[in-house]
């Protein structure tokens, strides 16, 4: 097993595992060096870098490009690459495409999807390659399903989530992501998940660890925040003022 995915299973049910998103080498290598489990190169980089209006629009170009520079600023954290909407369809397209995203210098690969994928996800993990799963609110969906819309609100919901958690673990996922999922829900599925768990917009403490898309949590994308989301800085205001300053410091004196 990989030593850093062997690290991150050997914190579950022991102490919270941290991870954030980043898309570039210097904001990989301040995560890292600031102590962070796991960096996912999100395809969230499609709103928060690329100005789209949603993850649909990002390719495995796009992916690629990010994932490389996120790895060259990597030393100790284990990096996961999302694989982007189509790049996932058939067990042998998944796979071809995870290894192109590894050889970028990625530790893992991430997709959407759960008892859906068994045999996509299957595929990658027979071939050696770490996954980690993402079952919930599936962003990559979000067209098809009318906008983002909590999970599990129904006795119905709750149980195909927990079908969805045992199927990406039966595939051989070191972890999966739990999205918009109610609460207790997602106490209940990490209960019963052998594997790390991790949570966004799951409510705080029910999951083995939480990530965040790194803009929401230090305030660089101030035009949106997600209810959910705890923003931890101010980097948005602090490069406004910054900026000013800077404009402000080339005036000449009257």
């Amino acid at each position: 097993m990989n030593e850093k995915v062997a690290a991150v299973l050997a914190k579950k049910g022991r102490t919270p595992v941290a991870e954030l998103t980043a898309y570039d080498y210097p904001t990989a290598r301040l995560l890292d060096e600031a102590g962070i489990d796991m960096i996912l190169v999100g395809d969230s980089l499609g709103m928060v870098v690329m100005g789209y209006p949603d993850t649909t629009h990002v390719t495995m170009e796009h992916m690629l490009h990010h994932c490389a520079m996120v790895a060259r600023g990597v030393k100790r954290a284990l990096v996961i690459a999302d694989m982007p909407i189509h790049s996932f369809d058939t067990p042998e397209q998944a796979l071809a495409n995870a290894r192109r995203l590894m050889d970028t210098g990625v530790d893992a690969v991430k997709l959407e999807g759960g008892a859906d994928k068994e045999e996509v996800i299957r595929a990658i993990t027979s071939a050696g390659i770490p996954v980690q799963g993402h079952i919930g609110l599936l962003p990559q969906k979000v067209l098809e399903e009318g906008g983002y819309h909590m999970k599990g609100k129904t006795d119905a919901e709750a149980a195909a989530i927990m079908r969805d958690m045992e199927a990406v673990v039966r595939a051989g996922a070191f972890s999966l992501v739990m999205e918009c999922t109610k609460s207790a829900v997602a106490a209940a599925v990490t209960r019963a998940c052998p594997v790390v768990t991790i949570g966004i917009g799951a409510g705080h403490g029910t999951c083995d660890g939480e990530v965040l898309v790194l803009h929401d949590a230090m305030g660089a994308f101030p035009w949106f925040m997600p209810k959910f989301a705890t923003q931890f800085a101010q980097v948005g205001a602090a490069i406004t003022q910054g900026v000013r300053d800077y404009i402000a410091s080339l005036r000449l004196p009257e």
